[in-house]
């Protein structure tokens, strides 16, 4: 039987950006101005995961977006490479309107995940995703509408630590 497992791909992060005019993680006085947060981004989450927990992503796509990815892993890893266990790796691609979700154990990645029912992200637009952490699986939900579900294939949720964005998309705020 073929190995379906591919080898660990390098994650190259590009150099911090921010948008113009607005100052990156910096609290404005003016409530009208949007902070936004550096990207590429990489945070810890608090307590790790656990069923019940959830991340909200609140972002803004460029106005030329390619792509952008969204990971939870088990610790920060380095500037150019996350860890070897990626319990959900999310690419969103605007070329073909696909997003890809997969995970990678031990320093394998697992086969992409594509089906989704609708592709809710739009140039120059707002967003909001959120990321349910349940038994078994993530649920994740963009604009309140269900995205798709993401079995666990990293079962100690609690090692899942580190929250990663980078790509073409400015977030205006986490929690």
């Amino acid at each position: 039987m073929a190995d379906t497992h591919r080898t660990r791909k390098k994650w190259v992060v590009p150099p911090q950006r921010t948008v113009p005019d607005i100052k990156a993680n910096v609290c404005s006085s003016d409530k009208d101005v949007p902070r936004i947060l550096m990207v590429p981004f990489r945070g810890p989450i608090s307590g790790g995961l656990q069923p019940g927990k959830k991340l909200v992503v609140f972002g803004i796509v460029d106005p030329c977006p390619d792509r952008f990815y969204l990971a939870l892993t088990c610790g920060c890893g380095t500037s150019r490479a996350p860890p070897p266990n990626v319990a959900l790796e999310l690419c969103v691609r605007f070329k073909d309107r696909q997003i890809l979700r997969r995970a990678c154990t031990s320093g394998s990645w697992g086969d992409a995940e594509r089906a989704v029912p609708f592709f809710p992200f739009i140039k120059d637009l707002p967003f909001k995703m959120e990321l349910f952490c349940e038994v078994g699986r993530f649920r994740v939900l963009v604009d309140g509408q269900q995205l798709f579900d993401f079995q666990h294939r990293i079962t100690s949720l609690p090692d899942i630590d580190t929250l990663w964005i980078k790509g073409s998309v400015g977030i205006t705020k986490l929690a």
